[in-house]
């Protein structure tokens, strides 16, 4: 039996594998990846490396055996097709006859297009007859701890997100979630929603970097109209821009606050306050 993460260079992936080698022995691990260079350090710890690529189907022909459990790490090649693109892994998965196949998703509660997707990955899976756990992840802090160059050169957060409250946590936070379900019992057919302890706003988010920074910046709210012209002008492609300023909408709304301490249970441990994440941020 292994345990197999797909997606496993990228920032979600890494921190899975990560905490998975503090779990497991190594050759229990097998990091599914596009780049086999990106992974050579893990390959040398004794992980197991597949190379595979959720375009290209055959790829995953005979990569998982019965008894596997996987972590399909969401896809972020938008313009691909990611419903399809996740079915190829479920698909891989079901012919295998794996124990488990748990799924990055995003929380019940967020409608908006971003979501799209999500849902629509959920519904094959559920279809498929696999043994499932749905991870809904809600929004991580580094979506802004890592792209704060242009709020310190204008001393400005500007966001379409109105009043509304986030409950982000950090990725190794969701990490710890995927990892407690990969390597524990009972949490076939379960749905976790999956959230920071605090949420907060971005009135608040601006007071702490200020706090940190020693410089007075503020928070200004625009339209999702301006957000999106905004996001274009530094180079987002439009479609995405778009995207990204549905979320902050849904923000507004309420619909990025998770309440359910799903997070915080299965990682055994309060999540990272959004404070640290700055202070890590601003170390860098």
């Amino acid at each position: 039996m292994s345990i197999v993460v797909t997606g496993a260079s990228g920032k979600l992936g890494r921190h899975v594998v990560e905490q998975l080698l503090e779990k497991v022995p190594a050759e229990q691990v097998t990091a599914v990846v596009r780049s086999p260079e990106k992974v050579a350090g893990l390959a040398e710890r004794g992980v197991r490396v597949a190379v595979a690529d959720y375009n290209a189907p055959e790829t995953f022909d005979g990569l998982f055996a019965a008894g596997d459990k996987v972590l399909l790490v969401s896809g972020n090649e938008f313009d691909k097709g990611r419903v399809r693109q996740h079915s190829v892994v479920i698909d891989a998965a079901k012919a295998a006859g794996v124990a488990l196949l748990a799924y990055t998703s995003a929380p019940g509660s967020l409608t908006a297009a971003l979501a799209d997707d999500h849902r629509g990955t959920e519904q094959a899976l559920l279809d498929s007859g696999v043994p499932y756990v749905l991870l809904r992840n809600g929004w991580y802090h580094e979506n802004y701890t890592e792209n704060l160059a242009p709020v310190l050169e204008h001393d400005a957060v500007v966001a379409a997100a109105g009043e509304g409250r986030v409950s982000s946590a950090s990725r190794a936070d969701y990490a710890a979630a995927a990892v407690a379900v990969l390597t524990g019992d009972g949490h076939e057919n379960a749905t976790y929603e999956l959230g920071g302890d605090e949420a907060w706003s971005f009135a608040e988010y601006a007071a702490e970097l200020s706090r940190q920074t020693g410089r007075e910046i503020a928070y200004h709210p625009v339209t999702p109209e301006a957000l999106t012209g905004i996001l274009a002008g530094a180079g987002v492609p439009e479609p995405m821009a778009a995207v990204l300023a549905g979320v902050d909408a849904a923000i507004a709304k309420g619909e990025l606050v998770v309440d359910s301490g799903d997070l915080s249970r299965l990682a055994g441990r309060p999540t990272t306050p959004l404070s640290e994440a700055v202070a890590a941020a601003l170390k860098d």
